[in-house]
């Protein structure tokens, strides 16, 4: 446990910017894809799952050593919960984008997981909310709202719900990823449960992006796109995230990877054109400011 007094490292810190700063980028990548070609939200999670799960479970074992893989019965179906929580979440986010956008699927799909992790937290581990936590709830839902309402590129009142309900279903799937490895957290290297969420992941996966018609016709760009998410976004980042956390405390690092909405939303503003109206920038705002109170509590 960290003393109030003890210094958080520098190298640290950048360590876990950079994780929070290049997962902010994976919604930006998602929307280049389909730009660029014709293709599935369903194909690229697999992808992504299919090509990180080897480079991810190597990190695993290089970090946790030889005891890395060795899962005790009793988790196994924990495990098992957070492989096909986070199967859904990667389908689910990458969904809602050509609904959204991304800027307005990342910033409702990232800034609802914790809200649903408090409350499914307060359900089934019994852990306290305080009043400022319900405030920072009240004001994270008018933000969406706001949020959504002020997405000027959504075509159409269909294309908003639709793609709203799949930004929530995405956040919520995360939260489960989140509760599942906060009850086995004690037990394993973090690096382990992420590995082996996204390998069991890509088996659940690969039926249904079969059966669907599995796109792999991609130009040059496209694949380097796949492989990036595969690999800067994933193995790499985590690694990061986990060197970093050595010092840095929890309350320090819930604030900094807020970095990754507000970086993939403005990446998609520069690199996408995307945009929003003041509302929308309100409900931005608030939205991320809600979240930041919820992560510090």
């Amino acid at each position: 446990m960290h003393r109030l007094d003890e210094t958080q490292r520098p190298l640290d810190v950048a360590m876990v910017v950079a994780a929070a700063l290049s997962w902010g980028t994976i919604g930006v990548a998602v929307g280049w894809l389909y730009r660029l070609t014709e293709t599935t939200s369903l194909s690229i999670g697999f992808l992504r799952l299919l090509l990180s799960a080897p480079v991810l479970l190597i990190t695993a074992r290089l970090l946790a050593g030889q005891r890395a893989f060795r899962i005790k019965p009793h988790h196994r179906l924990t495990l098992g919960l957070i492989g096909g929580a986070f199967a859904g979440y990667q389908v689910a986010y990458f969904a809602a984008i050509p609904y959204l956008g991304v800027a307005a699927a990342v910033l409702i799909n990232i800034c609802s997981a914790p809200i649903f992790t408090a409350l499914l937290a307060r359900i089934f581990l019994g852990e306290h909310l305080r009043p400022k936590t319900w405030l920072a709830i009240s004001g994270a839902v008018i933000g969406a709202g706001l949020l959504v309402g002020g997405t000027p590129q959504v075509a159409s009142t269909a294309d908003l719900l639709i793609g709203t309900a799949l930004a929530l279903t995405a956040g919520f799937s995360y939260s489960l990823v989140i509760l599942g490895a906060r009850m086995i957290a004690a037990e394993y290297h973090p690096v382990v449960p992420v590995a082996l969420s996204f390998t069991l992941g890509a088996f659940l996966l690969m039926p249904a992006a079969l059966a669907s018609g599995l796109v792999v016709d991609y130009p040059l760009q496209g694949w380097m796109l796949i492989i990036y998410l595969s690999i800067v976004p994933t193995a790499i980042a985590y690694a990061l995230y986990v060197r970093g956390m050595r010092s840095v405390r929890a309350t320090t690092a819930a604030t900094i990877t807020l970095l990754e909405p507000l970086g993939s939303a403005l990446l998609a503003i520069v690199l996408l054109g995307e945009r929003f109206t003041a509302f929308g920038v309100v409900g931005a705002t608030l939205l991320i400011v809600s979240i930041a109170v919820i992560a510090r509590q």
